[in-house]
């Protein structure tokens, strides 16, 4: 039986994955959930499976250097999959430290705790799966997509923090062969995302009848993947990857903020009669980039994923998730 240490379980993809494995291989593995609940993270997003055998939640935070070297002192981890991060660009502009802290320093902590811990064993079976983002490549001109090539180029705090992070597991699997994977993913959306993002803050606005805030001009363009389809590539990635490689993964569903508004805006209208609150344009974020695109090629072609939701349905599905689900977005009938 493998175990799975999982950073950030508690929080939106980390949690989806959590789910995700349960119900792929849920009598095979071992599950330990790994979060420190700061404000975007929740027990409850995977607390149907407290009490499992398989399944254990930790409530620690990778900064804390000596927990990292018990908890794995304690346990024969073989895989870890990394997605605890700050990860909200306006809290990093205004609070950058604390996301060096934890993207950094924290990133670093957990691959001392594995290096330590798996050098004296058969480290060729363990594997250690860093979750990065497509922010780290800056934003792109209104043509072409970023690749595994394509040079880093940071433009915020969290972008940079999370490129560090990147970085020092590639540096740890060139220096030490430690087995690092690197995965830079899209937008994701869909169930248990904090309510500060766009998709759920839209959302929720229109629930409650407060202006729905839009940076600037409200063209901004993201490629926007359904978290499902990113758990699915993260197990592939994490299986089946070659050591030391960096694999993007996105959907090629190119859309401005104002588009997803609107796509919202219809289906809440014709599916729950809703009406909905005006636009409130708002001062642009500092540092804001225009557009993210992802090329997946490399992905389809070594390892045979595609994004299979598409975002019509996706969407729609994840806005009936959110109906379902008020209380999550803290929202009363």
């Amino acid at each position: 039986m493998k175990t799975y240490l999982i950073t950030g379980g508690a929080g939106f993809i980390g949690s989806n994955y959590i789910h995700y494995l349960m119900k792929e291989h849920r009598n095979k593995i071992r599950v330990i959930n790994l979060d420190s609940l700061t404000y975007c993270g929740n027990r409850n997003n995977v607390s149907i499976y407290e009490g499992s055998e398989n399944y254990i939640f930790l409530q620690k935070n990778i900064c804390n250097e000596e927990a990292m070297q018990k908890l794995f002192s304690e346990n024969e981890i073989d895989y870890v999959v990394h997605f605890a991060a700050q990860t909200h660009v306006d809290r990093s502009i205004s609070s950058a430290k604390e996301f060096a802290e934890t993207n950094v320093i924290g990133t670093l902590n957990l691959l001392n705790a594995a290096l330590d811990s798996w050098e004296t064993k058969d480290i060729n079976s363990k594997r250690f799966l860093y979750i990065s983002t497509d922010e780290v490549y800056g934003e792109l001109p209104t043509e072409g997509y970023f690749t595994e090539n394509t040079p880093l180029f940071p433009r915020n705090p969290y972008s940079a923090s999370k490129a560090s992070g990147d970085m020092m597991a590639r540096a740890f699997f060139e220096t030490h062969h430690l087995p690092v994977l690197v995965t830079r993913c899209s937008n994701n959306y869909g169930p248990y995302q904090y309510e500060e993002k766009f998709i759920p803050l839209i959302i929720k606005s229109c629930l409650t009848g407060k202006d729905i805030p839009i940076y600037g001009d409200g063209k901004n363009i993201r490629d926007w993947l359904y978290v499902e389809d990113h758990c699915k590539a993260i197990d592939n990635v994490l299986h089946n990857g070659r050591l030391g490689e960096v694999y993007n993964i996105g959907g090629h569903n190119e859309h401005t903020n104002l588009e997803i508004l609107d796509i919202i805006q219809s289906i809440l209208k014709e599916e729950y009669n809703m009406q909905v609150p005006p636009i409130a344009f708002i001062e642009d974020r500092k540092g804001h980039d225009r557009r993210y695109a992802i090329d997946p090629s490399k992905i389809k072609i070594e390892l045979g994923w595609k994004a299979e939701k598409s975002f019509a349905d996706g969407i729609r599905q994840t806005i009936r998730w959110y109906m379902k689900h008020k209380d999550f977005l803290e929202v009363l009938d």
